[in-house]
């Protein structure tokens, strides 16, 4: 019976305190800040850090083993596409190509005497066919008259002698000028492939250069001269002579939040903010939205990650600047600013002034009475509901507090657009926060002067 009455009264105690607070908040007034809605430009924007970057750089390695003889250019020097950047030691292969030159030289000098031999043996053709020629003219001359037996058997068989013997001489003049035209077209087989020689030992003396492939400006120079390098791998040590950025296409890659990310689109607009150029704002646009997630404390791929650990994560996002300047350098912190949403003339209210109302709360003070007030504080809280403190005039010329449900759209850096329950003008409770949070439905308000707020109207970007 004790434990009864004692559990009836701990009730009626609570009651009491909770219709207390109720009378007391009625009955007083409670100093709060305040603001007018107003229509203003909004921007939603997603910031994220990273570094700038150049969208095509190379990294020229060593195509030719050696010792590094000059290196033309230093870290952070532009250098123009087909410069000669290093020089390798090349004194083997400047001898290869000085003796294949020789070669060379030597065979056009035995072509061109193949040439005179073809052109000799051409002229005893000529000189055959002309003896053959009057050979046949004195044999077919000869033959009547050994015919009617004006000359004899043995002038008639010199004759024909002296003709056939003139005929082999012209097949044997043919045969030489073939042989010769033979030799000479295999002269010039055989320069050929000394020629086709000539290129490749030229290409190895040419590995002995690094050439720029592009003008840009050289990042990073490991090496330098009388070191060794050596063909292999690239990024092995001693395998990169130097990295060149081409520095005309420059990029931001940033890295965004989880939360953020499926706001990000390509082609969204964005501000870029280096931080060694303070005062400099670079105008870009998003060119590449990263689909792998990132660890955030080691920024390796969750694909490419063996641990289970559930950690904050982040997306790469490339953004691409319209007008670089020549003051970026590859590697300057940097951060991008990407508008996602945008929108002119809006109904807005500062975001701080957005509460969370639960209509329950307002039972005790609508009855007026104590089991009202115990059934409101022990009963579960139904859904709250989002909205604003809009300062309203009661019959009695008081200012008092009446929560209105509001819908909202984009969010901007300190306000967020209204798109149903205000309209422009009305004036809404902003704070003190723990004052708007415990405020209740009908309490009485008095601006708090001493703190005046400015709402802006010039945007959010």
């Amino acid at each position: 019976m004790k434990k009864i009455l004692l559990i009836v009264l701990a009730v009626v105690v609570a009651a009491g305190l909770v219709a207390f607070m109720v009378i007391k908040q009625q009955s007083g007034y409670t100093k709060v800040l305040t603001a007018k809605i107003v229509r203003q430009d909004l921007a939603t924007v997603v910031s994220g850090t990273g570094q700038i970057k150049a969208k095509n750089y190379v990294n020229l390695g060593a195509t030719a083993m050696g010792r590094i003889t000059h290196l033309n250019v230093k870290e952070g020097e532009m250098v123009k596409k087909g410069e000669t950047v290093a020089t390798i030691e090349h004194v083997q292969q400047e001898a290869t190509v000085s003796g294949q030159q020789a070669t060379i030289a030597a065979a056009k000098t035995d072509i061109a005497s193949y040439i005179a031999a073809e052109k000799t043996a051409d002229a005893n053709v000529e000189k055959a066919k002309a003896d053959l020629e009057q050979k046949k003219l004195d044999w077919e001359r000869e033959q009547p008259l050994y015919q009617s037996g004006i000359v004899s058997k043995s002038d008639y068989d010199i004759k024909k002698a002296a003709y056939d013997t003139d005929v082999a001489s012209l097949d044997f003049a043919v045969a030489s000028l073939n042989q010769s035209k033979a030799q000479t077209d295999s002269a010039r087989g055989h320069m050929q492939t000394q020629v086709a020689m000539l290129r490749g030992d030229q290409n190895m003396l040419d590995l002995t250069e690094a050439i720029a492939p592009f003008d840009g400006i050289v990042t990073n120079e490991p090496l330098r001269e009388g070191e060794s390098v050596v063909v292999g791998i690239q990024n092995t040590e001693g395998s990169t002579i130097m990295t060149l950025a081409d520095m005309s296409v420059v990029t931001a890659e940033v890295k965004v939040d989880e939360t953020d990310i499926v706001n990000i689109k390509m082609g969204q607009p964005a501000d870029i903010l280096v931080d060694a150029l303070p005062g400099k704002v670079f105008k870009g646009h998003v060119t590449l939205v990263g689909d792998q997630a990132l660890l955030r404390s080691t920024g390796v791929a969750t694909s490419q990650s063996t641990t289970g650990t559930e950690e904050a994560k982040d997306f790469k996002v490339v953004v691409t600047l319209d007008a670089p300047s020549d003051d970026l350098r590859p590697g300057l912190s940097t951060t991008a600013k990407i508008t996602t949403a945008q929108k002119s003339n809006v109904l807005s209210l500062p975001i701080q002034a957005l509460t969370m109302h639960d209509p329950k709360d307002d039972l005790a003070k609508t009855s007026g009475s104590v089991q009202a007030a115990v059934t409101s504080s022990t009963a579960p809280k139904s859904n709250p509901i989002q909205g604003v403190y809009v300062l309203n005039t009661d019959a009695h010329g008081k200012l008092r507090a009446k929560f209105v449900p509001v819908t909202t759209g984009i969010t901007g850096a300190t306000d967020i657009e209204v798109l149903s329950g205000l309209q422009p003008g009305d004036e809404i409770v902003i704070g003190p926060y723990k004052t708007l949070r415990g405020l209740k439905n009908g309490a009485l308000l008095k601006r708090d002067t001493a703190k005046p707020v400015v709402v802006s109207t010039s945007g959010n970007s």
